[in-house]
């Protein structure tokens, strides 16, 4: 017996069509739970510090032996007196000078510098003469002995005042007794230093960075708007 054919014309819909729209949620969508917002992983403690300035801190005698090295773990500990520090591995040819000469100098990184940063980073002054490999110029300190790097815009100048043990690095604890600034990027008419013009580097979880947009000025936040007007357009 043969089978019937089925007329043609529209697409019969399925026996179920007119409980489509009454059909309960798939189970996929049931069992879908959505994240709280800002979830949090637990990480193993270590160093999550970011970004960090990464600078190249010179050291020993300029009349002597003197070397160069880079170093991230840095900052300011205090205004009055001006106080900052290093934190610097026992194994490292520097921190022998370090300890010797009980002062250095902080020398501040730029886009241009960023290659003699990190090279300088990764090889010993034990073998190599990293003023010369890296083409910088090492020039006299004004209140220390060891050199600074004419290359760099801002030169630190610092004396060790104590030192402390802490686990895989030693901490110089130091005080800033001099600081030299290049003239390129100071204003001539306020006198202020603009080291935004600097390019200035950062460093983030094994990455160097260069500084991007100004978001703001220290108490934006709170500053009035005809305050805010007054500064941009220059008026006194």
């Amino acid at each position: 017996m043969k089978k019937e054919k089925k007329p043609i014309g529209k697409k019969q819909k399925p026996f179920w069509g007119s409980y489509e729209k009454k059909r309960p949620p798939s189970r996929k969508i049931i069992e879908k739970v959505e994240q709280p917002p800002h979830e949090k992983v637990a990480w193993k403690p270590g160093n999550m510090i970011y970004p960090l300035p990464v600078v190249l801190v010179s050291c020993g005698d300029l009349e002597g032996e003197h070397n160069l090295f880079t170093v991230a773990w840095t900052g300011i500990l205090s205004t009055d007196p001006p106080f900052c520090y290093i934190s610097v591995r026992p194994g490292r040819h520097s921190y022998d000078l370090i300890n010797r000469h009980q002062e250095f100098a902080i020398n501040l990184t730029t886009k241009s510098l960023a290659r003699a940063t990190d090279w300088c980073g990764v090889r010993t002054g034990k073998e190599l003469d990293k003023w010369s490999e890296m083409h910088l110029t090492p020039v006299p300190a004004k209140k220390i002995k060891a050199p600074v790097v004419a290359e760099s815009p801002v030169n630190i100048e610092c004396i060790v005042r104590e030192t402390k043990e802490l686990g895989s690095h030693v901490v110089f604890l130091a005080e800033i007794v001099q600081i030299q600034a290049s003239r390129d990027y100071i204003d001539e008419k306020t006198g202020s230093l603009n080291l935004e013009k600097a390019h200035l580097i950062a460093f983030s979880h094994g990455k160097y960075y260069e500084l991007g947009k100004r978001l703001g000025n220290f108490g934006y936040s709170v500053e009035k708007k005809k305050t805010i007007k007054k500064r941009r357009t220059g008026g006194s």
